[in-house]
């Protein structure tokens, strides 16, 4: 399940992000950002739960954060 949510939010956010850059419209940056985010926290949970102390998984969640807090900002700011 996790796999299949995974693979489905990595196609949109390589859409959105062609999209974009294509149109050179970056309106929707902020909802790239949230998305990519919770694309990577999924790949950090699949990791983790392959390996408990590994060590991608957990790098792949404090990137998740890192996008959720920039998704944040962008929507307060923009």
């Amino acid at each position: 399940m996790l796999k299949v949510l995974r693979i489905i939010l990595s196609i949109i956010v390589v859409v959105l992000a062609g999209f974009m850059l294509l149109t050179q419209n970056f309106a929707f940056m902020s909802y790239l950002m949230l998305l990519l985010g919770v694309s990577v926290l999924l790949t950090g949970a699949l990791e983790l739960k392959k390996d408990k102390y590994s060590f991608m998984g957990y790098l792949n969640i404090f990137a998740a954060l890192f996008a959720f807090y920039v998704s944040i900002q962008g929507f307060l700011l923009g």
